[in-house]
């Protein structure tokens, strides 16, 4: 997917921190939250996005650790869904 794809989906489909499924072409299905750190938008410009584990998102709402979430590559990703 492209990251102008991806960003119209996080910005106009999802409340904020709301959980996401996320598709792959080659990997398992993630389900998790995206997040905007500072580098959200040169992440974005590179189609990385980066977002936390349905397992860690408590963890993360209450320490907001940048540490708890991966970095994806969007090229990866098939579909996106709220469910």
């Amino acid at each position: 997917m492209t990251n102008d794809i991806i960003d119209k989906f996080i910005k106009s489909k999802t409340q904020k921190n709301a959980k996401v499924t996320i598709y792959f072409k080659q990997r398992a299905t993630v389900k998790g939250v995206f997040i905007q750190t500072k580098d959200y938008e040169e992440l974005k410009s590179k189609n990385f996005w980066r977002i936390v584990s349905e397992m860690k998102v408590e963890e993360w709402e209450k320490t907001k650790d940048n540490s708890l979430a991966r970095i994806y590559n969007g090229a990866e990703f098939t579909r996106l869904s709220e469910k």
